[in-house]
């Protein structure tokens, strides 16, 4: 690897560290940027048992003082349960021609900052000082180990070793932030392992040489630009160059493999205690979707989201249910492992899954997830989603945030990788209506009113349910408030309990006087109708989505799919009529529709809209539609109507 450096570095960039000529060459050629990385490199060994060794290497020269104040410090993070990180060595080059050279004793390791998960995670920090533009450093590191941990270890590297003993994965970015000329990636590797490997989203130059007793890949690319990202576009790693490798043969081995690994560990063993809690749970159940929404529910309220160290577990192998039952607390996969453990104790059969939130998940069987799930197999001899992580306060089994994502069930016979479905935008409706009367000095009196349902629903009852109860009258005037700060709020309901979230869907009400909320002339009102001025936006993510963006490149996301009824009536004085009107489009297409009308009876303003999103992540083909229903919601609420004598 030196050799492949040497050679490369040079014809890249000449001297890039001595030469200032080669500093102002590199302004020149990335006017934009605060540093340039000259080159990136990875070498991996794998051993047969699976231990990896990690050798990284990289060169960044400062071309800004903002890109000297992004690295006055370098870290490096780690589980030191499952990995090892040593900053073997640092050398800063100033461009007056001195030196600094780094080492182990300069060397801080601390633990890294923590919110809810407390698993113990470290950091190693090593301070560089200050950087001008011109001074460059390098940087080298030694790793082993990688990222989830198994329960039982014997000696002292055991625990690098990962969960499939004699396996190997990695997920290798070729995108950066900055710009890169070089980015190297080999991996020495036993020739006794089967290599399955795919690059994504581009192309690498890669390299196969085989010895004695291992296989060499490099994989390499040149000429790195920072990645031209689109406002509310998917994950990065979806869309970006990637590289993917892995010696597991298939998503089915992966499957029958963490089935096994629980199973064996006797993770979902009840107790006597578990078995009585789940039989308080179900007295009164009506059906079978009822005992497992009980379940879910209690899993989902009863278990604090908070993740604490327990000691050599945080890894594949789920927690007991009975250490879970004891704590009530932990993270995805403790809520999906006590949720397990209740349905089995119910006579159901229930497995864990293995999910990726936030991005996709690949067709080789590297591991790529970052959540916890259930599924649960019901009289109709499907397998049901579950999630009891992201249901609370949430009048959903499974969070329809999820949909259009990768999974991974871990069942007997093994499974493939599977899709959660789409959930229809009627699933998630947001219906506000609106009954007002306006005098002829401008003042609007009335009520208006919001229900919403699954989705919608959690975004408006999280005014309540992440508030303090002293802000919940303050929270709800607040929503008419933003668009009319003069109004006079004269009666508030939001039902008994908004806590109660499985009696039924949430219901909102306010009742109002708004002075001046109208421009009054002689002979016109200018006005929006309540309803269609955008309070509760909340409910509705789709209007916060950045619509300059004509032609998409990449796919986008929403939160979820969705569909928005909105109807107002507005009585006036007798005597106008309606003169004019925003210019009001319909809209079709595979993202989403969109149709709303204005309509005169006598003294009475008709206002109608119905939009639906029709899901949660979308391709460039489903944005014209999508954007031609979000910018007429908009449209209509920035422009008034105008009746005239």
């Amino acid at each position: 690897m030196f050799w492949i450096w040497i050679g490369i570095i040079p014809l890249t960039f000449a001297n890039p560290i001595r030469n200032l000529s080669s500093i102002e060459g590199l302004i020149k050629r990335f006017p934009t940027a605060e540093y340039v990385t000259l080159f990136d490199s990875t070498k991996v060994k794998m051993m047969e048992s699976g231990l990896s060794y990690y050798q990284e290497h990289q060169r960044v020269i400062i071309l800004t003082p903002e890109g000297g104040k992004s690295f006055n410090v370098f870290k490096s993070d780690y589980d030191p349960l499952t990995a090892s990180v040593e900053i073997r060595k640092i050398v800063v080059y100033y461009k007056s021609g001195g030196k600094k050279e780094l080492n182990q004793k300069d060397e801080i390791d601390y633990p890294a900052p923590a919110g809810t998960i407390l698993w113990g995670s470290r950091q190693k920090m090593t301070e560089l000082g200050r950087l001008e533009p011109g001074d460059a450093f390098e940087v080298f590191v030694d790793k082993k180990g990688f990222a989830y941990a198994l329960l039982d270890t014997q000696s002292e590297d055991d625990k690098y070793i990962p969960p499939m003993r004699g396996h190997f994965y990695d997920i290798v970015p070729f995108w950066s932030d900055a710009p890169l000329l070089i980015k190297v990636y080999q991996l020495a590797i036993p020739n006794s392992k089967v290599v399955n490997y795919h690059v994504y989203n581009g192309n690498l130059n890669i390299r196969k040489e085989k010895g004695s007793e291992n296989s060499l890949f490099t994989f390499s690319l040149s000429n790195i630009n920072p990645f031209a990202s689109e406002p509310n576009m998917v994950a990065q790693s979806d869309v970006a160059p990637k590289l993917l490798i892995s010696t597991a043969p298939n998503w089915q081995a992966k499957s029958k493999w963490f089935f096994n690994v629980n199973e064996e560990y006797g993770s979902f063993k009840s107790t006597p205690e578990i078995d009585q809690k789940v039989k308080e749970i179900l007295k009164g159940s009506v059906s079978e979707l009822d005992s497992v929404g009980r379940l879910t529910h209690w899993v989902a309220d009863e278990l604090r989201y908070l993740g604490l160290s327990m000691g050599k577990g945080e890894g594949f192998t789920l927690h007991r249910g009975s250490m879970d039952f004891l704590d009530r607390c932990g993270v995805c996969k403790d809520k999906a492992g006590m949720l397990v453990t209740m349905l089995r104790s119910a006579g159901f059969k229930a497995y864990p899954s293995m999910t990726m939130a936030g991005s996709r998940i690949d067709r080789i069987p590297a591991d790529q997830f970052n959540h916890s799930v259930v599924v649960v197999k019901l009289s109709d001899g499907k397998l049901h989603l579950l999630d009891p992580t992201w249901v609370p306060f949430v009048r959903e089994l499974w969070s329809s945030a999820e949909q259009q994502q990768n999974y991974l069930p871990g069942i007997p016979e093994g499974s493939d990788l599977l899709e959660t479905p789409v959930s229809l935008p009627k699933n998630h409706f947001v219906k506000i209506n609106a009954s007002s009367q306006l005098s002829k000095e401008g003042t609007l009196t009335g009520e208006i009113s919001v229900t919403a349902e699954g989705q919608s629903d959690a975004s408006l009852r999280r005014m309540f349910t992440g508030s303090f109860k002293a802000n919940w009258k303050m929270n709800l005037e607040n929503e008419l408030l933003k668009i009319a700060p003069q109004a006079k709020i004269l009666k508030i309901n939001y039902g008994d309990d908004p806590y109660n979230y499985m009696s039924g869907p949430i219901d909102l009400r306010i009742s109002y006087e708004i002075p001046d909320y109208a421009t009054v002339t002689d002979r016109a009102i200018l006005f929006t109708p309540l309803a269609a001025s955008g309070i509760f936006s909340g409910a509705m993510r789709n209007l916060s989505i950045d619509l300059k963006v004509q032609t998409r490149h990449f796919p986008f996301h929403d939160a979820c799919s969705r569909s928005i009824e909105i109807t107002d009536k507005t009585t006036f004085p007798s005597g106008y009529k309606l003169s004019w009107t925003p210019k009001i489009e319909k809209s079709t297409g595979t993202g989403a529709s969109f149709e709303a009308s204005y309509s005169l009876e006598g003294t009475q303003l008709f206002f109608n809209e119905k939009a639906e999103y029709y899901k949660r992540i979308y391709t460039p083909e489903d944005w014209p539609s999508f954007r031609n229903a979000a910018k007429m919601q908009k449209a209509i609420s920035e422009n008034p109507v105008i009746l005239t004598i």
